[in-house]
């Protein structure tokens, strides 16, 4: 592609709904994004430099996977864009297409949003990157923002690192919000060991602070979060395994059957070891 896109408001590129044999992740970071990219902002930010924000993306080295290859687009952006990070937060705010609050999961196209999300993890938390102004509370809504388009999992795992108390504050309003994405990101983001995520050592060590948002959101409407809850319970569980059994053991009386269902699907772990009482609550679960 020699020419940026013609679209006339944001847009996302076309991706597959799963990776052809022979091809990498790293492809959803293609050239063809970074020119969708570069015209998303262009129509919002008359000042950015495509041309050269394009030739900057495309340095990227070909071996890089994906999550690096999105590190790397988010450091062009931080070139490119303001070095104001409030300024350059609200360009990137405006460039994201309409949210649909009926989907269940994201697709591959959502890792269009990727470089996004490092850039907000990257240059959200520090006020130098933003005169001197502490950016917390900008970067909370850039990523409630964000994650009703591409889940903000990623990026809010360095703010619950840093700041945590902070972030679970903000977690515990965010789990009664009517999105289920917003909601979802209150489970998934606080999850120990996410895969492709950076782990949450203190969190890993005492998950008690995340033990009353998993509690509530159990009962979620949303499979897409329930499962959430299923998966962050089974991450505890292999580092906490009497806390998570025992926390399972007093739900599974009064539980329906969705409720019955994440039991099951949080202690599957332990129930391929045959671990005996992982075994016993799948039988009251069923």
């Amino acid at each position: 592609m020699n020419t940026l896109p013609s679209f006339t408001a944001p847009t996302i590129p076309d991706a597959p709904r799963s990776i052809a044999k022979g091809s990498s992740l790293a492809d959803l970071l293609n050239e063809n994004a970074i020119y969708y990219l570069a015209r998303n902002i262009e129509l919002v930010h008359t000042d950015f430099n495509s041309t050269e924000f394009i030739k900057a993306c495309l340095q990227a080295p070909n071996e890089l996977a994906l999550m690096a290859k999105g590190q790397f687009v988010a450091k062009q952006l931080h070139q490119f864009l303001p070095k104001h990070y409030a300024t350059s937060i609200e360009i990137l705010s405006k460039t994201l297409i309409d949210c649909d609050e009926t989907s269940e999961e994201f697709g591959l196209a959502g890792f269009f949003y990727l470089p996004h999300s490092f850039y907000i993890a990257n240059y959200g938390r520090d006020a130098k990157y933003n005169d001197g102004v502490d950016p917390f509370d900008i970067s909370m809504q850039a990523q409630y923002t964000l994650t009703q388009r591409f889940s903000a999992e990623f990026c809010i795992r360095p703010y619950l690192i840093e700041q945590q108390g902070r972030t679970l504050e903000t977690l515990q309003d965010w789990q009664f919000d009517a999105n289920r994405h917003i909601r979802r990101l209150v489970s998934e983001g606080t999850r120990p060991k996410l895969p492709w995520g950076k782990r949450l050592p203190a969190i890993i060590k005492d998950p008690s602070p995340i033990i009353p948002l998993l509690t509530h959101l159990k009962d979620d409407s949303s499979l897409y979060v329930r499962r959430s809850v299923a998966n962050s319970l089974g991450d505890i569980a292999k580092d906490h395994p009497d806390l998570v059994f025992d926390l399972l053991e007093s739900w599974v009386n009064a539980a329906n059957d969705d409720v019955k269902w994440l039991i099951r699907h949080a202690v599957r772990y332990y129930a391929k070891k045959q671990h005996h009482r992982a075994l016993a609550l799948r039988v009251l679960a069923k």
